[in-house]
């Protein structure tokens, strides 16, 4: 591939040494770093990146964890529209052999392929922490951005007006859910869901002209969720602690507080952010689901495209949740907000291409409670980075969300 005129080209990645070099260049003195940088100033962008790309890979965290549940439920089958839960093909047989009839898998070549991709989807979750600390420390070390601005630590200016106000509104004394309300657009008061812009057009375009660049190199790439084949780990791509860590900590905390306080808006505590692309020949929609997460912000964020809607039915527990569901379109810059346990997905794209940044947004003083995903009190498994957002240490006791 062609190097970008004015960039380093891009080089081919050995995984083993590439991964080893990587490793031995995050653990060199930061000065040696800048100084191997060709001496950038600490006040610098560039500086600032590499600064931030070295503490996140050398930073102790509080540790998180995931539930053991990853490993054997919620495993999706794209080809029948099911999300499965798997321990051994005796149990798979015995709790959805007439479902998937029902669906298709009727053969005994067809259920054999069905077996072979549920054991794949097994290895392949059991793997993810360690393979994408890999991945993150080889990209820290060897990727080249197009657009440096981007990882610069979140300023104002980038984002829209609209909701650095009704995170400032959110924060201050006095304020009050009615007030907030105010200055959201309400999608559906029934569902709470609401609409809010979150970033500058200027700031979207940068953004994706820093994705498309990434997407086109020789970087190794993990997939987004285990629904969405195309897209980008924020975290990998180290754009976790400069952009989305500050979006959640100042501006979504104190709004959120106030639309959803028994879901532990107040209390935010970790998340999982990535970018979704949906393009003709790649991902064109997205089946019917819930987030692992309490909270979710979708930001489209472009490019041009039609059709594409999100579609949100009720909440997961409750019986009859897709009936008359509520579509809602896609406006670049603006990002929508729900609840996880809301039933949502994606109608069909028609043409172009869509991008849509998406943050999980987690509180451990829920989460610890009760697993969104198994709905039982959580088994807990030492993770890599924030890992499903739950916590060892006792936090404080809020209410879950209520069934309705």
């Amino acid at each position: 591939m062609a190097a970008s005129p004015g960039k380093p080209p891009s080089r081919p990645v050995p995984a083993l040494s590439a991964f080893l070099s990587a490793v031995e260049n995050l653990q060199r003195p930061l000065g040696c770093r800048r100084r191997a940088l060709g001496g950038d100033s600490p006040g610098s962008c560039r500086y600032r990146w590499w600064r931030g790309r070295f503490a996140m890979a050398t930073a102790a965290r509080q540790r998180f964890c995931r539930c053991a549940c990853f490993c054997s439920q919620n495993l999706y089958v794209a080809r029948y529209g099911l999300h499965l839960r798997f321990r051994d093909e005796q149990q798979l047989r015995r709790d959805y052999g007439p479902l998937l009839r029902s669906r298709g898998c009727v053969s005994s070549k067809d259920f054999q392929q069905l077996l072979e991709e549920l054991e794949q989807e097994v290895g392949r979750r059991r793997r993810l922490g360690q393979e994408s600390a890999a991945r993150k420390a080889l990209i820290a070390s060897t990727y080249h951005p197009a657009r440096l601005d981007v990882y610069c630590s979140l300023q104002d200016a980038v984002l829209a007006p609209e909701f650095v106000a009704a995170a400032e509104y959110s924060a201050s004394p006095g304020a009050g859910l009615e007030g907030l309300l105010q200055q959201l657009e309400i999608v559906s008061e029934e569902k709470r869901i609401y609409r809010v812009p979150v970033f500058s057009a200027e700031f979207c375009q940068a953004l994706l002209e820093e994705l498309e660049h990434f997407e086109q190199s020789d970087m190794p790439k993990g997939r987004p969720n285990t629904m969405n084949n195309y897209g980008v780990l924020m975290h990998e791509l180290g754009l976790d602690e400069p952009l989305v860590t500050p979006l959640r900590e100042r501006f979504l905390q104190p709004l959120l507080a106030l639309l959803y306080p028994e879901c532990g808006g107040g209390q935010l505590d970790s998340h999982r952010a990535f970018v979704v692309k949906y393009a003709l020949g790649q991902d064109l929609e997205l089946g019917c689901h819930y987030d692992n997460a309490e909270l979710t912000l979708n930001v489209a964020l472009g490019k041009a495209f039609t059709g594409g809607a999100l579609y949100f039915g009720g909440l997961f527990q409750a019986p009859a949740a897709l009936m008359e569901p509520l579509e809602v379109d896609h406006v670049v810059g603006q990002g929508i907000l729900h609840r996880g346990g809301q039933l949502h997905g994606a109608r069909p794209l028609g043409t172009g291409e869509r991008w849509n940044l998406v943050i999980w947004l987690r509180a451990s003083a829920v989460r610890n409670r009760l697993c969104p995903m198994c709905c039982q009190k959580p088994e807990l498994v030492d993770d890599e980075g924030f890992g499903d957002g739950f916590t060892r240490e006792e936090s404080a006791v809020v209410d879950v969300c209520a069934l309705t």
